[in-house]
């Protein structure tokens, strides 16, 4: 049996080259992949937001493909029904009795494109599954396969044929992650690249029951105290700015651990640093800021609220 440095090691290695074979094909992502990585590894799920044709949908297939996990995709439109996600009982006429159809929820990673373009009650029977792990139908449960994530997509110019997410709903979500457009030199290396990426298979650099085990890994990254205290006060100081009208929760501080103990994994230390929780804090926090009217008018946005509190917080 592998000693703790030794799985350290491990999957150290495995992640290394898991954002290495990801890189080959999104190119330019590295800190945006390893915050997915991150929050896959926690057993989270994360808001990928960005403009059309950013490869937010490529990035998400990748990740699946490099772990050997199912990967599904669903668009969403304003006539998008809960069983279109979760599934249907179907009547079969030979037994005389209703069978249970699953639906794409039933995946190791679901992708729900443009999720705020679903209407409120298909946004809503997703909560069952983000937060339990399982569906109900009719009064039977159906647990769903592990791991589970739903990467779900936001255009952020989109504002007409749209539904907004509830602040309950946003808060299911560990992460938030912007993808932004490339800069020159990386569009040159996605156009080099393109028959490569789009002809390319993604094979595995682990077995799907392997990277299960990363997830106790992850566990067992040490927190010291001073750093829980240092979470602490990052989330305290959301909820007393005052440009925010609502700050994170306790899920915030939570996030913002789990987080961290992930991204010290994929660096190869079994211990959380300063530097680690500055590097997750704005896929932890920044969609879960509400800020003043006044604020929003004045175009104060939260990234720039959660850069203020960091460069002000003592680090210990």
């Amino acid at each position: 049996m592998a000693s703790e440095e030794q799985e350290l090691k491990i999957f150290h290695n495995i992640f290394t080259k898991a954002v290495e074979k990801i890189s080959e094909i999104v190119v330019g992502k590295k800190r945006e992949i390893e915050l997915i990585l991150a929050t896959l590894l926690t057993e989270g799920h994360v808001i990928l937001e960005g403009v059309p044709g950013v490869a937010k949908t490529l990035l998400a297939k990748t990740v699946a493909g490099v772990f050997g996990l199912s990967f599904k995709r669903i668009q969403g439109t304003p006539d998008l029904l809960p069983s279109d996600v979760i599934g249907v009982n179907i009547y079969d006429p030979k037994t005389g009795s209703f069978k249970f159809r699953e639906g794409p929820i039933f995946s190791n990673i679901l992708m729900i494109d443009e999720i705020n373009r679903t209407p409120p009650k298909t946004q809503s029977a997703l909560l069952e599954a983000m937060q339990e792990r399982q569906v109900s139908v009719e009064g039977v449960t159906y647990r769903l396969p592990r791991p589970f994530m739903v990467i779900a997509t936001m255009n952020p110019i989109e504002i007409e044929g749209v539904f907004p997410l509830s602040e309950a709903q946003t808060d299911r979500f560990l992460a938030r992650v912007v993808i932004d457009y490339p800069d020159v030199d990386e569009t040159i290396e996605i156009m080099r690249r393109y028959y490569d990426i789009t002809e390319r298979s993604i094979s595995p650099v682990v077995s799907k029951e392997d990277f299960i085990k990363a997830f106790d890994v992850v566990r067992k990254v040490y927190t010291d105290e001073n750093i829980l205290r240092y979470i602490s006060l990052i989330v305290q100081a959301t909820r007393n700015h005052p440009m925010v009208r609502l700050g994170a929760s306790p899920r915030g501080a939570i996030a913002l651990y789990l987080l961290s103990k992930a991204v010290a994994l994929i660096r190869g230390r079994d211990f959380v640093t300063p530097d680690d929780v500055k590097y997750v804090a704005q896929a932890a926090l920044s969609h879960r800021i509400i800020l003043k009217p006044e604020a929003v008018l004045s175009g104060v946005k939260s990234e720039k609220i959660i850069e203020e509190i960091l460069s002000r917080t003592d680090v210990p």
